[in-house]
Parts: structure tokens; sequence; C-alpha cells
């Protein structure tokens, strides 16, 4: 399964790692994911998501139907 928040789109981004000669070597920047089991009342089932700390609070602030049809729309969640 690939590295990337089914909320917010947030994925796997590359960069330098910089010593302190200044000398660069390519690494990772990995985005903070949980997986994590959601409750949707309309629905009445759990669904189970990997989302980030970003995504979280998107869900906390919109709720879990308006941030999943969100996600839907931008093309991040597919089920």
């Amino acid at each position: 399964m690939s590295r990337i928040c089914e909320i917010t789109g947030m994925k796997v981004v590359s960069g330098n790692s910089v010593s302190h000669s200044h000398h660069k070597t390519k690494r990772k920047f990995y985005p903070n994911l949980h997986t994590k089991k959601f409750f949707i009342p309309e629905e009445d089932r759990f669904i189970t998501l990997k989302v980030s700390a970003k995504g979280m609070r998107i869900i906390n602030k919109k709720g879990i139907a308006i941030a999943l049809k969100d996600a839907k729309a931008a093309g991040f969640y597919t089920n």
C-alpha cells in the first residue's frame, strides 16, 4: 500500500539531506500517516482510512461525511 493520505492526498516527497559541510545526498520526506477507524453515522458503519495528522484535523473540522465527499471529488479517496 502506498504512503498517501486518503483525505488530503499528501504523499512522499524527495529532497536533500544536507551535512555540516553542505554535502547533499538524496532523501525522502514521509507524511505523518496513521491508520484510523471512523464511524459514519449516515451509513451506520465504520470505515478504516490511512490519514495524515492534517487529514484528522480536517475530519474534526468538517465532519467525516463532508471530508469524504471532498476527497472523492478531488480523487484522493476511491472507495
